[in-house]
């Protein structure tokens, strides 16, 4: 299996990432990322962690994951071909909800890395055709806590 993320102690509290280039469709008239598109690469990145904890195919009988809450806050712009390290961890495992956290930087060969964004996203596991939350299921669970260890 082909993993586009990584495990990695660069940022401690966070134990995976994931590596995307900026693509000229992804910028505005200003020549910046356009915020929109933030979004995705926070999508990559918690797919990948998924992936890599075989959680990826875990849709489990009628259940899903939809997101309920994206919070961003924007440090700095990233510009076309910047090759950004999108780290992402579980922060909260609720009753049927689950929060991530992320940040996303910029890898610069000859300095420190430039912080870009951070997020925090709140997905619900539910029932797809009644559109009603579930208990997140216990291999979720088990597979997060065993990979992060106590959550904050």
């Amino acid at each position: 299996m082909i993993e586009l993320g990584h495990t990695t102690g660069a940022r401690p509290p966070f134990r995976y990432a994931a590596y995307t280039r900026v693509g000229f469709s992804e910028t505005d008239a200003q020549g910046v990322v356009y915020y929109g598109r933030y979004m995705p690469y926070f999508d990559l990145a918690r797919t990948e962690y998924h992936r890599h904890l075989d959680l990826g195919g875990m849709r489990v009988e009628k259940g899903d994951f939809a997101m309920r809450a994206s919070t961003v806050e924007y440090h700095a712009p990233a510009r076309f071909d910047d090759l950004l390290e999108v780290f992402v961890r579980v922060e909260r495992i609720g009753t049927t909800s689950v929060t991530y956290d992320h940040a996303a930087y910029k890898l610069i060969d000859d300095g420190p890395d430039e912080l870009m964004v951070t997020a925090k996203q709140t997905l619900v596991w539910l029932d797809i055709a009644e559109r009603q939350s579930l208990v997140v299921p216990d291999v979720f669970r088990e597979r997060i806590l065993e990979f992060e260890g106590t959550l904050a």
